[in-house]
């Protein structure tokens, strides 16, 4: 099976990235699915980024998804402008992508009544690249976060679309949605996000987990140190859930809601067990990090794989709607 997922280079990912797509993309991997997971830096400059910025975070997060298990033995992984295909495909796509429905789809809707001002042909036709990432690859599988459903939706009704006027010939990809579908952000009222600063990095060092960790949102109702409390709304407690052993997950219940022990101490034995997770994936991208010249090496042996791949999709994608294609 054809696995296809993609990733923004915009800054540290975090444990909601690691819970809703990563660890999930090595699981696939590992399962023996033909995967392409790409570093889309094309869709990141739908908003303005810095130059050298852009290139930093595209090596830190091929870096990470190393470090997390990402094997560039089993998968391609590669950067999304390394494969110029991408954009060939996507022009062909939005001429056939409905213009009423792309205004409606909602995250588009979102960010024209918050950034009205940054708003640009980019992310309006966003969905429409993001159908061509996975398309280009004939994808059977995309695992995606349940905010993305509806521009999957969109790539499947392209799909189909295409088939209908040019022949049968893009598999509709199929949605696989993680189990763990959002994990809450420190401040405890909204998921875990850069924009919202309420988040732990993947790769972060111990001291800055623990400063981060701290004055974290608990339960509003344990106001002193002796107030009983209720764990399973704080999002302290959704973190032990991810990280820690079930015997001190019942520790932490019991110990909440009879006040036996205190927000501080039960923010303690999470830190012990999220750094232990996270250590050896701070160890192992620290390792690629030392020599970042490895990780281009990855990264452009995958843009090559990729790209003879996509070399053949396109040339067919050509010769269907009558196009010739000098690449081929």
């Amino acid at each position: 099976m054809r696995v296809f997922s993609g990733i923004q280079p915009t800054g540290t990912l975090h444990l909601g990235n690691y819970f809703g797509m990563l660890r999930n993309a090595v699981k696939l991997q590992n399962e023996g699915n033909e995967c392409f997971y790409s570093i889309v830096n094309l869709h990141a400059i739908t908003l303005p980024q810095d130059p050298e910025a852009l290139k930093k975070h595209t090596i830190e997060v091929a870096a990470t998804m190393l470090a997390v298990g990402i094997d560039p033995e089993k998968s391609i992984l590669f950067v999304q402008s390394d494969v110029p295909e991408h954009i060939q495909l996507a022009w062909v796509l939005s001429c056939i992508a409905p213009f009423g429905q792309m205004g409606r789809m909602i995250q588009f809707k979102e960010k024209t009544e918050k950034e009205a001002a940054a708003l640009n042909l980019g992310l309006f036709s966003y969905p429409v690249l993001q159908a061509a990432d996975i398309l280009l690859y004939k994808a059977d599988l995309v695992p995606v976060g349940k905010d993305q459903a509806q521009h999957l939706e969109l790539c499947r009704e392209l799909a189909t679309k295409f088939n209908t006027r040019y022949g049968d010939f893009f598999p509709v990809p199929e949605t696989l949605h993680p189990k763990i579908t959002k994990v809450v952000g420190l401040d405890g009222s909204a998921k875990m996000s850069k924009s919202a600063n309420n988040y732990i990095g993947i790769t972060e060092d111990r001291e800055s987990i623990w400063k981060k960790l701290k004055p974290a949102a608990t339960d509003p109702a344990r106001v002193t140190r002796s107030d009983p409390g209720n764990p399973f709304i704080c999002n302290i407690y959704k973190l032990h859930e991810l990280f820690s052993p079930k015997n001190d997950i019942e520790i932490v219940i019991d110990g909440c809601q009879t006040a036996k022990i205190g927000c501080i101490d039960c923010k303690q034995i999470l830190f012990e067990h999220m750094d232990s997770h996270l250590k050896p994936i701070r160890d192992r991208y620290n390792e690629w990090m030392s020599d970042t010249k490895k990780v281009e090496a990855v990264l452009a042996d995958g843009a090559e794989k990729a790209r003879g791949i996509a070399r053949e999709t396109l040339a067919e994608v050509y010769d269907l709607v009558g196009f010739s294609y000098a690449s081929k």
